[in-house]
């Protein structure tokens, strides 16, 4: 039996921004045969459900743990950076403490995005603030969704 990390969305909870889940049956299956702890970097960085949508302004996850980008509202601008980074070292914490075999996170969000993110509003390559900081402390991270 192994121990993952997952997007809490993609086990149907609802915590992502819209309030709404992206259950995935894989990721739902592989939970019945291993132990699975669902996390949202969002929601531990002190973020609501619903909340407004956030995207990356001057460069992905590896740049704002650096101090060289940002993470904004969409529709009002409002620096969200410290929620984002907040969020990253929370669910660090939760690695450090579970020691799992893998985490499994939601691609495409501004904190689980393994592959791509949402930048100035374009989708394009890059990961997300959690995952930079997950995968620069030596964890398996792989992408769903």
């Amino acid at each position: 039996m192994k121990i993952y990390m997952v997007s809490a969305c993609l086990l149907g909870l609802s915590t992502r921004y819209d309030g709404k889940s992206k259950k995935n049956a894989k990721v739902v299956e592989l939970c019945k045969e291993n132990i699975c702890i669902p996390f949202c970097p969002e929601q531990l960085g002190g973020l609501s459900t619903p909340r407004p949508p956030c995207y990356f302004v001057g460069g992905e996850g590896r740049d704002v743990l650096a101090g060289r980008a940002k993470i904004v509202e969409k529709e009002s601008g409002q620096d969200r950076t410290m929620n984002f980074l907040k969020g990253a070292e929370e669910s660090l914490l939760i690695a450090k403490l579970t020691r799992p075999d893998a985490i499994i996170l939601k691609d495409g969000s501004p904190s689980c995005g393994v592959n791509r993110i949402d930048l100035k509003g374009k989708k394009t390559e890059g990961c997300g603030v959690t995952c930079a900081l997950l995968k620069k402390e030596g964890y398996r991270v792989k992408s769903y969704g």
